[in-house]
């Protein structure tokens, strides 16, 4: 049986929603509703991968981005607790604290050339794919 690297992206991102739906219900079920690690969005186009994640509060210099292996790409990071004085809490649903967020990207990227940006307390990474994951265009030659 062949499997088509189409075939092979659509089941990874089936099997990556599947691994998000589970780590939505139960991870942040069993912790309430406080979030431990932002909200991503993931999306690609022919030549990068781009995430943006939501990290109000969050200084930049208190935030981690590695590329390991080409592919696992990890967000590591603090915000610190809001402690007004003589406050009388009634809902507190920020996450404070440090935090780690994994995420596997279905190809390789260049590592050497991953830009990061920090704007309006939203974090926009672009991970341009390897050369070998990218699409090539085959020029047939008649004979």
């Amino acid at each position: 049986m062949f499997i088509n690297s189409k075939t092979l992206n659509n089941l990874w991102r089936e099997m990556d929603g599947f691994r998000s739906e589970v780590d939505r219900l139960f991870g942040r079920q069993l912790l309430g509703a406080a979030a431990v690690a932002p909200a991503l969005n993931v999306w690609e186009d022919e030549t990068a991968f781009y995430v943006e994640a939501d990290l109000p509060d969050v200084p930049a210099d208190k935030l981690d981005i590695t590329v390991k292996e080409g592919t696992r790409l990890t967000l590591t990071g603090e915000r610190k607790p809001t402690d007004p004085p003589n406050a009388v809490w009634h809902r507190q649903e920020r996450f404070a604290g440090t935090f780690t967020r994994e995420l596997t990207l279905p190809t390789p990227v260049d590592a050497d050339k991953v830009e990061a940006r920090f704007e309006h307390g939203v974090l926009k990474l672009t991970l341009p794919k390897s050369e070998a994951a990218r699409p090539r265009k085959i020029t047939v030659k008649a004979e």
